[in-house]
């Protein structure tokens, strides 16, 4: 007798479960049926209170007569396994002893069992598991990405999204350009050349799941195995994960009032194949790459064949001047590639983001997109496009520079009152973030975990560094915190650090 049920997660009414029968098998085909909706019942692949199909659809479906698939049920039901109910049909019943239904599904235990060799590449084996800290798992006081998700204009994307759906064609529903939405790119090479100076063409921009998938996208193009690479530090762990899946030889490169240090970059490896900044709010110090270290940086790519990635992930957001004007609007040798992300000025879910890439690498770069995911999805490319066009976006993030400003003084003055001279605050001139740092010695790893269980989601600034030296302190997000909310947090957090 051979039954095959195929390995299947918890399904949603009216989804028919995989079954095949076994027409030659001595085992009456009622009897295979019962089978198989036992096995997966007791393997937890069925679960308490999931419909299972009618007698009738489930033989349309295995191509055999209704008496079996009765017959099977009439077991099933008169021994437990499944019961009646009003209104819902026939589903698993929701009482059966816990000791015969299993807490993990039967492909997971069969794979622990296993003794072949399990390999996997070294890439992935090389990074470090995956384990969310606690300083990640909350929302509100000092979460670091954060966004005032209350202030954003829901009606009108809605009203937005529903005139899409109303307006949807047979178009709506195949792929879409593997670069992008040509509208959405239109509009946001229009924005970058206006609003951040950039030297762009909807051509050259690429629509990506957010920022990081532009790294990847841009390491799988741009390094080979061992490609030295230079990262701030400290810098973006995220950032220093993708280059590092795709083999790169980090090389951390220290990071002071200016940005990034060029002269120690050259110093320690002239020949990299990049650098990864981040020069209008550098993550996580907040400091802006002074204009000579630009152009330095510049000159140094341009000579030696280099490449620049620059993340420019929150720089509609300054408030003692005016935005600065990107990297790769400064680039006259298209050595350049840029990163822009929806995240911070909009709202993360919304995964959107943006590459723009230097003409003679598109070929290259579509390539790549091509074979990771065939494009983005179509419909909130166009909803945000409209968003745009239609000037809610620009209005929208006029109000936000106005309420993250008195989000910031708050916070600022606030740990100016109630720390002091205890810590050093930096980078309060623009973004959605601050950092603090602490005398040297600090344990502000076991701080953010302890200030985590009294709901403050600060994030410990030592992990940021991939050099010997790493310097305490915190990274505070101050979007999602309400100006009357900062100075309770504050002294929350003053409490932790004195033990008063």
């Amino acid at each position: 007798m051979t039954i095959i049920i195929s390995e299947m997660k918890r399904v949603a009414s009216g989804i028919l479960p995989m079954i095949a029968i076994d027409r030659r098998a001595p085992t009456a085909l009622h009897r295979q049926i019962y089978d198989a909706y036992r096995a997966a019942i007791l393997d937890g692949r069925l679960g308490p209170g999931q419909r299972v199909p009618s007698t009738r659809v489930l033989a349309s479906e295995l191509g055999v007569s209704r008496f079996p698939v009765l017959n099977a049920y009439a077991q099933l039901l008169a021994e437990g396994y499944i019961e009646g109910r009003v209104g819902a049909g026939t589903v698993v019943s929701g009482s059966l002893p816990e000791q015969f239904t299993a807490s993990k599904p039967t492909g997971t235990r069969i794979a622990a069992n296993r003794s072949a060799p399990r390999p996997v590449a070294r890439r992935a084996a090389g990074l470090p598991r995956l384990e969310r800290p606690p300083w990640l798992r909350g929302w509100g006081a000092f979460g670091v990405g954060q966004v005032a998700f209350d202030q954003f204009p829901l009606h009108i994307w809605s009203n937005l999204i529903a005139r899409r759906c109303r307006n949807a064609d047979a178009k709506s529903f195949h792929y879409g350009e593997q670069m992008g939405s040509k509208a959405l790119r239109e509009t946001i090479a229009s924005y970058l050349r206006t609003a951040r100076s950039l030297h762009c063409a909807a051509e050259q921009v690429m629509i990506v799941s957010g920022s990081q998938q532009a790294l990847e996208i841009s390491a799988r193009v741009l390094f080979d195995s061992g490609s030295p690479v230079w990262v701030e530090d400290p810098g973006y762990a995220l950032a220093r994960d993708a280059f590092a899946l795709s083999g790169c030889h980090l090389i951390p490169v220290p990071v002071d009032q200016e940005g990034l240090n060029v002269a120690a970059g050259i110093k320690r490896c002239r020949q990299a194949r990049a650098a990864f900044v981040t020069p209008s709010h550098q993550f996580p110090l907040g400091v802006t790459m002074s204009a000579s270290r630009r152009l330095q940086l510049l000159d140094w790519a341009q000579n030696m064949g280099s490449w620049i990635i620059e993340d420019d992930y929150d720089s509609e957001y300054r408030y003692e001047s005016l935005p600065i004007a990107s990297l790769q609007g400064l680039d006259a040798n298209a050595r350049v590639i840029y990163i822009g992300t929806f995240s911070k000025v909009l709202f993360p879910s919304l995964r959107l983001g943006y590459l723009v890439i230097p003409s003679d690498l598109v070929d290259r770069f579509l390539t790549i997109r091509r074979a990771m995911d065939l494009g983005p999805s179509t419909f909130y490319q166009e909803v945000l496009a409209d968003f745009i066009d239609e000037g809610h976006f620009a209005r929208h993030i006029r109000r936000m520079r106005v309420l993250y400003r008195e989000r910031r003084s708050a916070l600022v003055d606030s740990l100016s009152k109630e720390l002091g001279s205890m810590v050093e605050v930096l980078g309060d001139q623009a973004g959605m973030h601050l950092a603090v740092t602490l005398p040297n010695g600090s344990r502000d790893r076991e701080i953010a975990q302890l200030a985590a269980g009294q709901g403050l989601w600060i994030w410990p600034l030592s992990p940021s560094y991939l050099g010997k030296v790493a310097r305490p302190g915190f990274i505070l997000g101050f979007g999602s915190t309400a100006v009357e909310e900062v100075p309770r947090a504050v002294r929350q957090l003053r409490s932790l650090l004195t033990g008063k």
